[in-house]
């Protein structure tokens, strides 16, 4: 099964960090990545850039409307994505786990819900 891990922080929080300390958890997670590739969960991973640079889309009734920004006003925002392969939720979950930045911020594990022409 396909699994996604959708990665939130407070991008306030990530800015305040010393160089230092964001030059450490950014390692930690690049080490991380190198780790789920040995073991063959990996499938494809990325960092996004702050949500200030977001767009959002919507198209009604035949129009467009772009809005700057992301669509929900929360404290987190998506900050990088990791698609994943495990045999169930509880491995992917266990994997998600050993993520570093799970310490500062939030990990929603959802399954890929396939699509099929009819």
């Amino acid at each position: 099964m396909k699994f996604m891990f959708m990665i939130y922080h407070d991008e306030n929080e990530l800015e305040a960090l010393p160089e230092r300390e964001m030059q450490t958890l950014v390692d930690s997670a690049l080490d991380y990545d190198d780790e789920i590739r040995r073991s063959g969960h990996y499938i494809v991973s990325d960092a996004l850039q702050p949500a200030r640079t977001a767009r959002t889309i919507k198209v009604r009734g035949g129009k467009v409307s772009t809005t700057d920004g992301p669509f929900a006003e929360t404290k987190e925002q998506l900050g990088g994505f990791f698609l994943i392969e495990a045999k169930d939720m509880n491995e992917a979950c266990a994997v998600a786990s050993r993520f570093p930045p799970a310490r500062i911020g939030i990990i929603e594990v959802r399954p890929i819900l396939e699509l099929k022409h009819s």
